[in-house]
């Protein structure tokens, strides 16, 4: 009965993509009547969330204790940039939900960034990295930072030959992959530590493992939202509530995204669809820390963005009345779980 009804309610969701798409093709919006939104009964919708789950380790990175503990210094270890002052923590800081809380992100030597700091917390589930998506791996994202002249502009071969003249760091290498240090294995150890950075005992967690009192019923009624009305499960989908994909959201922006790496003229715009859980702690929101608080966040959303150009058709006016807006924002909360916190590794 439950594949039945979930069946139709899919079918019904595709009829209503279908024909958004339609609408937008042929030089009109795509309608905002909200009968059109994909409609799940309210006691199978829940069969569309995932739970978390084990984070996905790579087969040539296998995690253990001393890895993750070399990653965690390296982590918070400012020698890792040109100037000795730059620590990879400076922009992903625990206690500020492993963002910095600044809009866009301040580099080297006080370079004033175009984007916001990602946070870290549970990106070891992504499957594509950084706002526009141009690493596919973490560990290839761990090195990108390092080498980016307005981030820590520090060469690779350099930073070697520097960890090389520091005892500690020779004998931690020695121990966690027999052998002398690497780029490869600097990438492999910040990986490894960066996976263990995870939110996984929300109240919304806790709902999911069987606790049908973990989440209040103002936040019952957000996430009704969040899979009905609000279509906010096409794109923030699976365990980590990101599909990891492109979507031009209608920010207002400079900023061309997807398409620095594609040069497809349809990404330009598009950003990564970021992950959920956390989201108290990660203000400002957006690539470009626009949005301030999670209510302007859900207020952006319900107007259908800022910008028609290039938009993605399901970012539409939604119609929500402030009450529903507030009831979306309680879900939202409901996803935060215990806040992040850190102790800082003794340096070598």
């Amino acid at each position: 009965m439950l594949k039945k009804k979930k069946a139709s309610w899919i079918a019904a969701a595709c009829s209503a993509v279908l024909l958004a798409v339609i609408a937008s093709g042929c030089g009109s919006s795509a309608s905002t009547d909200s009968s059109l939104a994909p409609q799940a009964p309210q006691d199978d919708y829940i069969a569309l969330f995932h739970p978390l789950g084990e984070v996905p380790i790579p087969e040539d990175n296998p995690m253990t204790p001393e890895k993750v503990d070399l990653g965690k210094t390296l982590f918070f270890d400012p020698r890792l940039s040109g100037n000795n002052q730059i620590s990879c923590a400076f922009c992903h800081n625990p206690s500020l939900g492993f963002g910095d809380a600044r809009p866009t992100f301040i580099g080297f030597e006080g370079f004033q960034g175009g984007r916001n700091s990602p946070t870290v917390i549970n990106v070891g589930y992504y499957d594509a990295f950084f706002w526009d998506g141009r690493s596919a791996t973490l560990e290839e994202q761990a090195l990108g930072p390092i080498q980016a002249a307005e981030e820590m502009n520090q060469d690779l071969d350099e930073l070697v030959i520097k960890l090389k003249a520091i005892p500690g760091y020779v004998e931690q290498f020695k121990d966690v992959f027999n052998e002398e240090i690497t780029a490869d294995n600097i990438a492999k150890a910040l990986a490894a530590y960066q996976r263990t950075v995870i939110i996984n005992d929300s109240d919304f967690d806790k709902y999911l493992a069987g606790d049908q009192n973990a989440l209040s019923e103002e936040a019952k009624r957000g996430m009704d939202i969040f899979v009905n009305k609000g279509s906010c499960l096409s794109c923030h989908s699976g365990p980590a509530l990101s599909d990891s994909n492109f979507y031009n959201t209608g920010v207002l922006t400079d900023d061309l995204g997807r398409y620095e790496v594609t040069k497809k003229e349809e990404d330009k715009g598009k950003f990564r669809t970021p992950g959920l859980r956390g989201l108290s702690y990660t203000a400002p929101y957006m690539h470009n820390g626009s949005i301030a608080t999670l209510e302007e966040l859900v207020h952006f959303y319900n107007i259908g963005g800022e910008v028609e150009e290039n938009r993605d058709p399901r970012v539409r006016p939604l119609g929500l009345t402030p009450e529903e807006e507030q009831d979306l924002v309680a879900f939202l909360k409901a996803l935060d779980g215990t806040a992040p916190t850190e102790t800082l590794p003794e340096l070598p």
